[in-house]
C-alpha cells in the first residue's frame, strides 16, 4: 500500500471479544460489594445502575467520554445513597477494571500484531479503558490512545488526529482497523484516513450511515494482503 506508515487499531471487538468480559467484570462488582458493602449490593441492580447513569450524564454531559469517570460518578451515586462510605465507589470501580482488563484475544490478534509491529507504526485507539499494557500487548503499540485522555471520542476527529501526530503520519500514511461502522469507518474516512472495516459476522452496512470509502475484511489476517506484508505460515495472503 503506496505511502503507507502506521495503523491503528480499535480494541474492544476489534482484538478480542467484550460481551463476556463486561458481564464478568459486573458480577465481579457485584460480588465485591455484597462482600464489603452489603446495603450496596441490594441498591446495585440493572436497573437502578441504568438510572444513576442517566442521572449523572444529565447533570455532567461534558464526561460522556470518559468511560472511567462515567462509572465512577454512577457508583458513587449508587453507593453513597445507600449509605456507604466514599471510597467504596473507588474499590467498586478498582475491581471492575481488574476484571474488564482480562480479555481473551482473538486467535488472529497476536499473530497479526507481531507481523505488522515489525514494519509499521502501530497505535491503539479506544473509546473505552481497557489498558493494552496489563492485557500483555503494549509492546506492539507505539501508543494507546483513550478517548478519556484525549477529550473526545471516535469518530471524534480529535481522537484521529492524536494518532496521527502519535505515528508521526499524515492521513494518507495511516490505515485504521476497527469493527464499527460509525465510530471506527466513518471516522478515519472523513479525514481521508484509509479505513477497514473488521466485519467478522458479515453483518450488512447500517443505512442510517452514509457511504464513505472503506474496506471490508472479515478477518484480520486479511490486513496481509491489503499492506504487503507476508503472509504467516500456513495463511493465505486475503484479496
Amino acid at each position: 500500500m503506496n505511502g503507507l506508515r502506521a495503523l491503528s487499531f480499535d480494541l474492544d471487538y476489534t482484538l478480542w471479544d467484550l460481551d463476556q468480559v463486561i458481564e464478568r467484570a459486573e458480577a465481579r462488582t457485584r460480588a465485591f460489594l455484597a462482600a464489603r458493602y452489603p446495603e450496596a449490593a441490594r441498591c446495585y441492580t440493572p436497573a437502578r445502575v441504568a438510572e444513576a447513569r442517566q442521572q449523572v450524564l444529565a447533570e455532567a454531559p461534558h464526561i460522556a467520554h470518559d468511560l472511567g469517570e462515567l462509572r465512577l460518578r454512577t457508583l458513587r451515586r449508587i453507593t453513597t445513597g445507600c449509605g456507604c462510605p466514599a471510597v467504596a465507589a473507588e474499590q467498586a470501580l478498582a475491581v471492575f477494571i481488574d476484571a474488564r482488563n482480562e480479555v481473551e484475544l482473538y486467535d488472529d490478534t497476536r499473530p497479526v500484531l507481531d507481523e505488522l509491529y515489525r514494519r509499521y507504526v502501530l497505535v491503539a485507539l479506544t473509546n473505552g479503558n481497557a489498558d493494552v499494557g496489563r492485557i500483555g500487548i503494549g509492546h506492539y503499540f507505539r501508543a494507546s490512545i483513550l478517548a478519556s485522555e484525549v477529550g473526545a471520542a471516535k469518530p471524534s476527529a480529535l481522537m484521529f488526529e492524536t494518532a496521527m501526530r502519535h505515528a508521526s503520519a499524515r492521513p494518507h500514511q495511516l490505515l485504521h482497523v476497527g469493527d464499527d461502522p460509525e465510530t471506527d469507518v466513518l471516522g478515519a474516512a472523513r479525514l481521508g484516513i484509509r479505513a477497514v472495516w473488521l466485519n467478522r459476522t458479515g453483518v450488512p452496512w447500517p443505512e442510517y450511515l452514509p457511504r464513505v470509502p472503506y474496506t471490508e475484511i472479515r478477518g484480520l489476517e486479511e490486513l496481509f494482503g491489503l499492506v504487503g506484508a507476508p503472509s504467516l505460515p500456513g495463511q493465505e495472503v486475503g484479496p
